[in-house]
């Protein structure tokens, strides 16, 4: 997306934030948690790391090496749970997929599954936590592919070990949006039946939202930011579960799914 579009996009999606519930825009403009809080450092739940890791080598700040889409800022904080004391160094990775639900480095990828993109490292990086802990990436906002919501992997090392392996998503009134209205996501052929109120890794291993992340507007840009409470010792990341998955739970009102603090039960 050229500059004028971005920006044209970015005004687009503020105004219509503006016609959205109370709640709804709460989700897209709650601030970034206040450094120490005490929420901020209960420990980050482990999740799965999923099929398509794999590290680049890639030290980087922008990740996204000209693939199309709205621009987004990834802030990622790494304080030590309980003490919530920053851990300058930390080595964070992140990666995605892209605007159409495409990781880069993969062959049986797009909704056909017939894209291969092995050798490519788009929407992958790594970073140093710095002073204070913070790791940052320019990226874009991710996609949707079937059978997950919408969310961006993170692994957290220190002292070369991994420590946390996990995912964090994004608010769901404001993923609907930019799916229904933005070019580079929309006109998909299948339809987007998993969000977070019904994804089993959001669910079942998040079910309290440790990993959300809070996004707010700025000029240019979506910012995302999260604090990752870990622990020192080597964590085993989460092996993906063998066999066929249960199918997700069927949204019946997809309104109350997506729009927070809606007296109505989505299922």
């Amino acid at each position: 997306m050229t500059t004028a579009t971005r920006r044209g996009v970015l005004g687009l999606l503020s105004a219509s934030a503006a016609l959205l519930s109370p709640s709804a825009r709460a989700a897209s403009e709650t601030p970034a948690p206040a450094a120490g809080a005490e929420d901020a450092c209960i420990l980050t739940p482990q999740s799965e790391s999923g099929p398509y890791y794999f590290d680049p080598k890639l030290v980087r700040t922008d990740i996204t090496e000209g693939r199309p889409g709205v621009p987004l800022g990834l802030r990622l904080r790494v304080i030590e749970a309980g003490a919530c004391t920053p851990i300058p160094g930390a080595r964070v990775d992140v990666w995605q997929c892209d605007a159409r639900g495409i990781y880069s480095g993969y062959p049986g990828q797009s909704d056909t599954h017939k894209l291969d993109q092995s050798g490519k490292t788009y929407l992958r990086g790594t970073q140093m936590a710095d002073a204070a802990g913070w790791a940052g990436f320019n990226t874009i906002y991710p996609g949707w592919y079937a059978g997950r919501a919408t969310h961006i992997h993170f692994r957290v090392f220190v002292d070369e070990a991994t420590v946390l392996t996990g995912q964090t998503f994004f608010p769901e009134a404001l993923n609907e949006f930019i799916y229904s209205n933005v070019p580079d996501y929309t006109g998909r052929p299948k339809q987007r039946l998993v969000i977070n109120a019904n994804d089993r890794v959001a669910t079942d291993a998040d079910p309290d939202h440790r990993a959300y992340c809070a996004v707010k507007e700025e000029r240019d840009r979506y910012l995302a930011t999260l604090t990752l409470a870990v622990r020192r010792e080597a964590a085993k990341p989460v092996e993906m579960p063998t066999g066929r998955l249960p199918p997700a739970p069927w949204i019946k009102d997809r309104l109350a799914a997506l729009v927070p603090g809606l007296k109505r039960s989505p299922f």
